[in-house]
């Protein structure tokens, strides 16, 4: 068995694939594409959320060997920034205060920062996580 840490947890993967037709799993393993195509398209008509339940084992291997693991966590991120994240609450855990009260202040930016942060908390995760070490 592999003695690295894992980044993603697959358990976080299917809570996340419950809001899949809204392509929340699918930004947390690191496909903006596809997450964007799921959330305009409600999962593909919700045949594309259905097949993913057999994807997200390899949605999840492939997130673990391209994010680095560190002291922030994607999983507790992602469940911030998807319940809490026009709140900011996310970016106070990621140590970015000042964006983090801007966030809380303008409803995570009118929303537009919200949906710019689905796009790239992976690679905001994993430059603090680099640095880290």
């Amino acid at each position: 068995m592999n003695s690295e840490i894992k980044s993603h947890g697959l358990l976080m993967g299917y809570v996340l694939w419950i809001f899949g037709f809204m392509g929340a799993h699918r930004f947390y393993y690191g496909r903006q594409i596809t997450g964007t195509i799921w959330f305009f398209t409600l999962g593909l008509f919700f045949i594309g959320w259905i097949v993913d339940l057999f994807l997200i084992p390899s949605m999840d291997r492939s997130a673990d060997h391209k994010y680095r693991s560190g002291g922030i966590s994607y999983s507790v991120s992602w469940i911030l920034l998807t319940f809490l994240g026009i709140f900011g609450i996310h970016r106070f855990y990621m140590g970015k205060w000042i964006t983090g009260i801007l966030y809380l202040c303008t409803g995570g930016l009118f929303l537009i920062g919200y949906i710019y942060d689905y796009w790239t908390l992976n690679g905001q995760i994993d430059e603090l996580n680099s640095g880290q070490r």
